[in-house]
């Protein structure tokens, strides 16, 4: 076919013309696709397996979604975490994810990315309702429902284990006083508990309970809490331990004061070896696990700030699923290559 000059002038001055459309649209679709760079702002890692299991679950989904994720320890010093936040405001990441380590002492760093435009995640430990409004969302498990469910699972036990007393003393300890997390997980406990006994009148045993008590997460700080409440109350009959990371330091303390086989317990947290110790010792104290799954949060963490890097809308509380479960059925979550309990899938 021939071709006109006119033609052949007017292709090329449409090419000529397509160029700085095709080039800005090339540059469109590369900034739509920059790699995503996230930062995660710990509270602390060392000491707790559970920390280490979220930061694991929140490294996995990361690598598998192909974002950059940047991990900082605050070792439990809110300062610290302060400055770690505003480290990865001056990184310019796309959002943060932190585990708070005060529920008010992030007010700072918050306004800061704020301020920058980048948005924040909190994951497991919550921010006061104050600053809960200033976030993109909170990844956790519903802890006041986890922890009915164990404090329902118990009645049974302490029903057929003190049959007929009026009540039964009983504590509960918490990680820090003031912290969200203690409040929610006690309060569940007593709301489930209750709800056994009311539901089962002239069976269920109530349970009049001492002063919550704190062992800041871990056994060291644990067994002396629970050394001196079990020596001033050897009657103590039940015990709910709302992180089972503390379990070491809780056995060595009611050991000590001669009551650890008048004790009946629920955990809380999920540590294969506490469901161990359920499958090989089903008469024993502890006899009801809930899990918190630090894994499946850690990946919902990091999902959440995708999305919150990419544009979409607030998203507020999302409840991960948790289990709860006694020694009648503790073998269908007991697998000795893990840490914690971990039912995603």
């Amino acid at each position: 076919m021939k071709m006109t000059w006119v033609g052949v002038m007017a292709i090329g001055l449409a090419a000529m013309l397509a160029t700085p459309l095709i080039a800005e649209a090339t540059a469109a679709e590369n900034s739509t696709n920059k790699e995503v760079v996230l930062g995660f702002s710990q509270r602390r890692i060392a000491g707790s397996d559970w920390w280490k299991t979220l930061i694991q679950g929140a490294k996995d989904e990361a690598a598998k979604k192909n974002v950059k994720l940047e991990v900082l320890d605050a070792n439990g010093d809110t300062v610290r975490q302060n400055g770690d936040v505003n480290t990865l405001i001056l990184k310019k990441v796309d959002a943060i994810v932190i585990n708070p380590n005060d529920p008010l002492g992030l007010a700072q760093a918050i306004k800061a990315a704020n301020e920058a435009k980048i948005p924040v995640v909190a994951v497991n430990c919550a921010l006061d309702d104050s600053l809960l409004k200033s976030i993109y969302g909170y990844v956790v498990e519903d802890q006041i429902a986890t922890g009915a469910r164990g404090g329902y699972l118990l009645g049974p036990a302490v029903a057929a284990k003190y049959a007929g007393e009026k009540n039964a003393k009983a504590v509960v300890i918490g990680g820090y006083p003031g912290d969200v997390l203690s409040d929610l997980r006690a309060k569940g406990f007593m709301q489930g508990y209750q709800k056994f006994v009311d539901e089962n009148p002239g069976k269920g045993v109530p349970l009049t309970y001492l002063p919550m008590r704190y062992g800041h997460w871990i056994p060291n700080d644990a067994m002396p809490v629970m050394r001196d409440i079990a020596t001033a109350n050897p009657d103590l009959k039940v015990v709910f331990s709302e992180s089972d990371v503390m379990h070491a330091g809780l056995v060595q303390a009611l050991k000590a004061a001669g009551i650890w086989d008048n004790i009946l317990m629920a955990e809380y947290d999920g540590y294969e070896t506490t469901v161990k110790e359920m499958i090989d010792n089903p008469k024993g104290p502890v006899q009801v696990l809930t899990t918190n799954e630090p894994y499946r949060q850690g990946v919902a963490a990091v999902d959440m700030a995708i999305r919150a890097a990419t544009g979409h809308a607030a998203e507020g509380t999302v409840f991960v699923d948790t289990v709860a479960f006694d020694v009648s059925n503790a073998q269908k979550y007991y697998d000795p290559s893990k840490v914690l309990v971990d039912t995603v899938q």
